[in-house]
């Protein structure tokens, strides 16, 4: 092994390591955050269950949406926020946005320590910390809704194409929102684009509902979209709602579109270096 490549394996575990410090410094403060992100699940379940009750108030159990009953969907629900778990990066961009603004950037221009690598680790030292937190919840939640789940545990490979998933969308989720914060090397504020994504995020990821209960041609035209990995995907494959050769389509759309932002964010940044002024303390 070279010794640039094992500076450069060094350097990004401590990143990894610092940041893991970081995160679990104040451990309280950040339980109480990660368990209040379980409330919204009762919320979202008693809203599908008004919703199937309306369609057959007699009983609410033999109504299906696009053949999902209500124990479908609060299922489909659960796994979307595992996904959303892996995929969402809160901050992300305006963090970028702000740290080009501020001029705070020169640090990384001056240290042997590339920007993109630097958050990409400390993210996953976040990830880290919010599943060791979060997982005895997550699989509490998961038991008490077990019979939810009619098609029971998925078999090996959709589990593992379950797990890969979800990898894969923690890479895309960064990626995506790293090259919306990169566009602050042209503009000085990011907040309006940034809420833009984030609504069609919100709804066209497939957190609120499963995507495939969108009519023709609005469900075609998502179906292309790369912000469909970061929940529905993940938790479509879990279901066996994507199987055979359409889900050997979609993990290669999933791995394409995590190269291309990838690619495009090294671009985005190579470019606005080559246009920052330095300007700020």
């Amino acid at each position: 092994m070279s010794d640039s490549l094992k500076s450069s394996l060094a350097i990004r575990w401590y990143i990894l390591k610092t940041s893991l410090a970081e995160r679990m410094a104040y451990r309280g403060d950040f339980a109480l955050g990660t368990l209040m992100r379980f409330l919204p699940i009762i919320t979202q379940i008693f809203l599908w269950w008004a919703i199937f009750q309306s369609m057959n108030p007699a009983n609410p159990n033999e109504a299906h949406i696009n053949g999902y009953s209500f124990q479908d969907m609060v299922a489909y629900y659960l796994l979307t926020m595992v996904g959303r778990a892996f995929s969402s990066m809160p901050g992300l961009s305006s963090n970028v946005a702000t740290k080009i603004r501020d001029g705070e950037i020169k640090k990384f221009l001056v240290q042997p320590v590339d920007l993109i690598s630097f958050l990409f680790w400390s993210r996953v030292a976040h990830k880290i910390a919010y599943y060791t937190v979060a997982t005895l919840p997550f699989a509490l939640v998961f038991f008490l809704c077990r019979s939810y789940f009619s098609n029971g545990f998925p078999d090996l490979v959709t589990f593992g194409a379950f797990v890969a998933s979800l990898l894969l969308s923690f890479a895309l989720g960064f990626y995506l929102e790293a090259c919306i914060g990169l566009v602050g090397f042209w503009m000085l504020e990011v907040s309006s684009l940034l809420f833009v994504y984030m609504l069609f995020q919100f709804f066209l990821s497939g957190h609120m509902f499963p995507l495939d209960i969108l009519p023709q041609p609005w469900a075609a035209i998502v179906g292309y979209l790369p912000i469909k990995y970061l929940a529905y995907f993940p938790a479509a494959v879990f279901l066996g709602k994507i199987t055979g050769v359409q889900l050997a389509i979609d993990m290669g759309m999933l791995v394409f579109w995590t190269v291309f932002f990838f690619g495009l964010s090294r671009l985005a940044y190579n470019a606005g270096l080559r246009r920052y002024s330095g300007y700020g303390g």
